[in-house]
């Protein structure tokens, strides 16, 4: 099985889950994070919090939460923060944030069940004695605003204050991926694999970008397309992109095993 994945952060991990499993590997990096230059917001998150302004923090990525805590340390502000966050209602949308909130003595009073989307946060909100109506609720981004997730936070009752820490770009190099977009279009992999939303917009783009945009849509009618979950699958539909499966839980090596072994079955059958 010849398997393409655009992992960024963790690639050598995935090439050797994807080596275990039984598949030839092409990872290659579509993004990295790129923490903001000027920490605006979060000088301001941290303002707002020291008075008392936000009554729920929402924490979506580990990434996201120690950049934060991280800019917020260089103000010499960090204990008066520090001693008020751990005072709010604390939520986590997965268990990345959770090593880092653990780091920075914060609790935690709710996490979201797996998916890990903002939809088993709302989920959680609304199964939890936390009334939202007329609280301000913090959200750490994650790149890109969740506009769905703030809009349906409003319906509640809450006012929503996002909190942007870093953006996504390209990686540096980016010749790694136009040749794996290139290899696609002239023979398609037997899988192809995401592991979230940006990735999605980012491999498109620079199919675009090489005037081969159509061609990569064709070569991945050709293959098993793997997503991790729900929200990385939606962004792939609202592109037009069908997908062959998701794995029985959202962990990079469900999602290797679990998708080899999909497309090993569907071309012996």
């Amino acid at each position: 099985m010849r398997v393409c994945s655009f992992e960024s952060r963790r690639r050598d991990e995935m090439a050797t889950l994807i080596r275990k499993f039984g598949g030839d590997p092409t990872v290659v990096p579509s993004m990295r994070e790129v923490p903001l230059e000027a920490h605006t917001d979060a000088f301001e998150f941290a303002r707002r919090i020291e008075q008392g302004e936000i009554e729920i923090v929402v924490f979506m990525t580990g990434v996201g939460a120690r950049t934060l805590f991280d800019a917020i340390r260089t103000t010499g502000y960090w204990d008066s923060f520090q001693s008020e966050l751990d005072q709010r209602t604390i939520i986590v949308r997965g268990p990345k944030p959770v090593p880092v909130l653990k780091d920075a003595k914060v609790h935690i009073d709710f996490r979201a069940p797996e998916p890990n989307t903002w939809r088993e946060l709302l989920e959680l909100i609304d199964g939890t004695p936390v009334d939202v109506s007329g609280k301000t609720i913090g959200v750490q981004e994650y790149g890109k605003p969740n506009q769905e997730f703030y809009e349906q936070l409003k319906q509640r009752g809450a006012e929503v204050y996002p909190v942007t820490v870093y953006a996504w770009d390209f990686p540096e190099d980016v010749e790694p991926l136009y040749a794996a977009i290139q290899a696609a279009c002239d023979q398609p992999f037997d899988v192809v694999m995401f592991t979230s939303a940006q990735q999605v917009d980012n491999v498109l783009e620079a199919a675009d970008r090489l005037g081969k945009k159509d061609d990569w849509r064709a070569s991945l009618k050709r293959s098993s397309v793997a997503s991790i979950g729900p929200t990385c699958s939606d962004r792939l539909r609202e592109h037009g992109i069908s997908i062959a499966m998701e794995p029985s839980h959202p962990k990079m090596a469900h999602l290797v095993r679990e998708a080899i072994a999909f497309a090993q079955q569907s071309s012996a059958s």
